[in-house]
């Protein structure tokens, strides 16, 4: 059994509780444990869960595994200090704020001997899963995918990063790509955000992937992928899943825990979040060279 602890209590926090208390029957999940879980407010028992200290946490040896489900800006101090201790780690998206400390902590954690899991439940989805086989065997001529939101909150970083699971959806569905321009557009004062990226794949086939943020926006997702043979404007439907996405990951990542996850799986894997990082850093790096050169 593999001990676990869940630092911070959010929304993800309260459904990592949820499903190590009632993990997928005969699935690897059976194997992780909750021992407790960290916040910074003092709060009574979650879910029949204990609050313990981080100190507790660190320190104990009944506890293996750390769940990371803080803001994101918080990540990378909480991957390291549990990594340090020589516990597995599952964070949520992003697991850092730079491709460089991505890399680090990675590198670390292969140190360590232990496990690092960036969970990507936008992946588990049952739209995005028909979406990719609508898109099999296509070739992609133009691309535009189109997110709205309310305001971003204080410690989920630039949103490059915050939307990374934009990001990874185009990647993983047309591969590895090249960011040609970007431009950030902001008014603090009505909490309005809009990122706009210009990328290419390696065919030289455009992607426009745009994040915009404001009080009212519907949470949305609007895209057109123009293909050789058809275009697709709006998602697939698709038939919700038995197994919840929070849950196919949570055994996804107790299997890497197993050793039971091919080798090659976990490169691609890496190589993909690594690479989703390094192309958020470098729109971020534009965005800010044209915000600074229009001031």
């Amino acid at each position: 059994m593999f001990g676990s602890v869940v630092v911070g209590i959010g929304t993800a926090g309260f459904v990592r509780i949820r499903d190590m208390l009632a993990p997928l029957p005969s699935s690897a999940a059976e194997k992780l444990s909750v021992k407790g879980f960290i916040s910074r407010r003092i709060l009574e028992e979650q879910q029949g869960v204990k609050q313990i200290t981080v100190e507790d946490a660190l320190s104990r040896d009944d506890i293996k595994v750390a769940f990371v489900c803080t803001e994101n800006a918080a990540h990378e101090e909480n991957i390291r200090m549990f990594l340090e201790a020589g516990k597995h780690v599952c964070v949520e998206y992003p697991m850092a704020m730079t491709h460089k400390t991505a890399v680090d902590l990675w590198d670390l954690a292969q140190e360590k001997g232990v496990v690092l899991h960036e969970e990507h439940i936008e992946l588990l989805t049952a739209d995005f899963k028909q979406l990719k086989k609508d898109v099999a065997g296509k070739r992609l001529e133009e691309g535009f995918l189109h997110f709205t939101g309310g305001p971003l909150k204080t410690g989920f970083g630039f949103p490059a990063f915050s939307g990374i699971a934009r990001l990874t959806w185009l990647v993983d569905l047309f591969g590895e790509l090249s960011v040609t321009a970007a431009s950030m557009e902001e008014d603090q004062e009505n909490k309005y955000m809009k990122m706009t990226a210009q990328l290419i794949t390696k065919e030289q086939k455009p992607l426009t992937w745009i994040e915009e943020w404001a009080p009212g926006l519907p949470r949305a997702k609007d895209i057109n992928f123009r293909f050789d043979s058809c275009t697709i404007t709006q998602l697939p439907p698709a038939t919700r899943e038995p197994v919840g996405i929070f849950m196919q990951d949570l055994v996804l990542f107790s299997q890497k825990l197993l050793g039971q996850v091919p080798r090659d799986q976990l490169h691609a894997e890496r190589c993909r979040v690594l690479h989703c990082l390094e192309l958020a850093d470098r729109i971020q790096q534009l965005s800010l060279q044209g915000s600074a050169q229009d001031t």
